[in-house]
């Protein structure tokens, strides 16, 4: 259980870390050889979900301080 929980966590930063474009090489490298397809897909999808949700409410959040 601890180990599968290591490796969400991993894939988790991994993926955070290449939303954000400060991945290094071998740290990419190893996460295609030690992750697994669908974890970085299914921690990719959600991230792409709460950025859009982010970014919905903050042009929400924003618009109602100017009044429109």
């Amino acid at each position: 259980m601890k180990e599968s929980l290591k490796h969400w966590w991993s894939t988790l930063l991994g993926v955070l870390a290449g939303f954000l474009g400060v991945q290094s090489e071998a740290r990419r490298e190893r996460d295609f050889r030690e992750g697994r397809a669908l974890h970085f897909i299914a921690i990719g999808i959600l991230m792409a979900v709460v950025f859009v949700v982010f970014v919905i409410v903050l042009v929400r959040w924003a618009l109602s301080l100017s009044g429109v």
